[in-house]
């Protein structure tokens, strides 16, 4: 990790000296802001292998990075508010609504599936608040400090470059959702779809996604692919489980879920697939047999789970993801 930061240090400066040209590129007013910020600043978004450790305190019930605020000499950041209820106990931040269109806003779809569920709402929303103070805490980016959940349908969507749909195993998209949908990741949109096991839950969501992008099959992203390496160099691809999951299997080195009902050959080896457009570029992360986002819902829950799963895979790769969505 320590080289990982000097190489962070070696990056930046470059970028500092020549920063992008502000352009629209589709979805999200303009991203050349909110890229220059969370460039200049990976210094200090690198800090998460070095002061996470000594700031993290346990605290009863849920997981929230004011648990990781609590210990002894943590900076304090300008602005921030002791967390009202219902924020799972991430504190609040101020934004100045004169640059509405350069904060990062992490966007969750509302979705229909099937028997009425609600699934969108899992892991929300201490997920979302979680790594959306993760960011705002160790870069420089402006990140919103509530993030958004919204239907495919709502009209603001484009205005957002990225969207986050979880456990989506029951997911149905209807024929104006598809358009809409097929719009939105062709104009320069990125979907992140987290929390997939085995292989009915694939094979689900290929079928729907085949119902956007007829000719384009999801496709595995090798290690070596810049999604693994453009900010955090990971060695391996992460699979997290779920906090009570991950303490249950870690006497026997299992580190995927158990519950599906499907044989540990479906489940115990993490896939990142995507549907790229005509560039190569990725339209749709699909994150299979991982749970990225409860590594950020429960990063409060154990020292042990943070540093073994929030800490070493979920917010690197998810600070790649947003790396690579806000500059692609």
């Amino acid at each position: 990790m320590v080289e990982q930061i000097k190489s962070v240090f070696r990056r930046c400066p470059g970028w500092c000296e020549n920063p992008p040209q502000s352009k629209k590129t589709g979805p999200g007013k303009s991203r050349s802001a909110a890229v220059y910020l969370f460039l200049v600043t990976l210094i200090p978004m690198a800090g998460i292998a070095v002061i996470a450790q000594a700031q993290w305190g346990p605290q009863g019930g849920g997981a929230s990075p004011s648990t990781i605020r609590s210990g002894p000499g943590l900076r304090d950041m300008g602005g921030n508010r002791p967390a009202p209820p219902g924020r799972s106990g991430v504190p609040e931040w101020t934004i100045d609504n004169r640059f509405d269109s350069d904060i990062f806003t992490f966007v969750r779809i509302e979705y229909d599936g099937a028997y009425g569920r609600s699934a969108w709402r899992v892991d929300y929303p201490a997920a979302d608040l979680n790594f959306s103070y993760r960011l705002e805490e160790l870069t420089s980016m402006k990140v919103h400090p509530d993030g958004r959940t919204m239907r495919l349908e709502n009209e603001s969507l484009h205005d957002y470059p990225f969207i986050f749909m979880i456990d989506a195993r029951h997911l149905y998209l209807s024929g104006l959702q598809v358009e809409i949908l097929r719009n939105y990741l062709e104009s320069g949109g990125f979907l992140m779809m987290d929390d997939l096991w085995g292989n009915a839950m694939l094979n689900h969501i290929s079928g729907e996604l085949r119902k956007v992008f007829p000719d384009r099959e999801l496709v595995e992203l090798p290690l070596e692919h810049e999604l693994f390496h453009c900010v955090f160099d990971l060695d391996v691809k992460p699979q997290v489980p779920s906090e009570d999951a991950a303490h249950d299997g870690a006497p026997f080195g299992i580190t995927w879920e158990t519950n599906i009902g499907e044989p540990d050959e479906n489940l115990n080896t993490p896939h990142y697939k995507a549907i790229l457009d005509d560039d190569g570029r990725i339209m749709v992360l699909v994150c299979h047999n991982t749970d990225l986002s409860d590594g950020w819902e429960e990063e409060g829950i154990s020292e042990w789970f943070f540093t073994n799963f929030s800490e070493k895979y979920s917010y690197p790769l998810g600070i790649n993801i947003i790396y690579y969505c806000m500059t692609h």
